[in-house]
């Protein structure tokens, strides 16, 4: 039987949550990742054995983390790391990489911080729950794109409610309408031409106020939601059809190509051109990043 399992997921049309790649592996002795920046959000779980996380916090300072089995630890994008099994007990981990829009308020939830990437449990219960759902993921590459994205759902609960850095939701059960009909309204009327202006009178709200509510709520200023929704959505289209640029440019808002290429390169750090070339689709598996 081989020590690892690995798969890539192989649609990226899930924009709220979506699934890159995710396995299993029993590391040998020492055997190390890294040092490495990933694209993406990161989560492994120690099943068994023990080793060491070294990866940047919020300041670029390397910290060092030794992680036994029932713990586990999350990589952040952009954050460089390296991870290195023990000698003498090495682990045995399952890992899960993911992204979407609504993963930075769940993660926050959870407490699990560039400056506290180690997930301990306070209730061994659940994160029982944790461990299963990653390995059935791990386990059912054969399954449909929607039946694996329900269960990484099924995840990230777990994760929020085990974690003992668990952090409390804010009270504000009206500032928590303001929000959804915020997202609901940029996600209806992202191709049309609207501004924070018109999102807040949407909701009947003074921006100042709104602008306040809304980057504390998700962690992002309402403009910078808008285009980063509108950038998935134009690399949704780069990838998934063969319309042109400008056509592209203005099914997410942008009727100038030259303003669209300018926040796509901004935001990517490529132009469009260049990021449809580099992603195409591949079919089923292929090369990728391991855990």
């Amino acid at each position: 039987m081989s020590n690892v399992l690995f798969s890539i997921f192989p649609n990226e049309r899930f924009v709220d949550l979506g699934l890159y790649q995710y396995g299993w592996e029993q590391c040998e002795p020492l055997h190390s990742y890294g040092p490495y920046a990933r694209n993406h959000y990161l989560f492994h779980y120690v099943i068994s054995g023990a080793g060491t996380l070294m990866s940047t916090d919020s300041k670029g300072m390397t910290n060092t983390y030794h992680i036994k089995s029932g713990e586990g630890f999350l990589i952040h994008p952009k954050q460089v790391n390296t991870y290195s099994a023990d000698r003498d007990h090495p682990w045995e981990y399952t890992w899960l990489e993911f992204d979407g829009l609504r993963v930075k308020e769940a993660l926050e939830l959870a407490g699990l911080t560039m400056d506290n990437p180690v997930y301990h449990s306070n209730a061994r219960d659940l994160s029982l729950e944790l461990k299963n759902e990653m390995l059935y993921i791990a386990n059912h590459s054969d399954q449909s794109p929607f039946h694996l994205i329900g269960h990484l759902y099924l995840f990230l609960d777990y994760l929020t409610r085990s974690s003992s850095s668990r952090r409390m939701m804010r009270g504000g059960k009206l500032q928590d309408f303001y929000i959804r009909e915020a997202t609901s309204f940029i996600e209806q009327n992202f191709q049309n031409d609207i501004s924070v202006e018109d999102i807040a009178a949407f909701c009947n709200l003074n921006r100042s106020y709104f602008g306040k509510i809304f980057r504390d709520a998700v962690g992002k200023s309402p403009q910078e939601f808008l285009i980063s929704y509108r950038m998935t959505k134009a690399a949704e289209l780069l990838k998934l059809t063969e319309l042109t640029i400008k056509d592209i440019g203005n099914a997410v808002g942008y009727p100038s190509q030259l303003h669209f290429s300018r926040a796509f390169k901004k935001t990517y750090g490529i132009s469009p051109r260049e990021w449809r070339s580099e992603n195409k689709i591949a079919s089923g598996t292929g090369k990728g990043k391991m855990g």
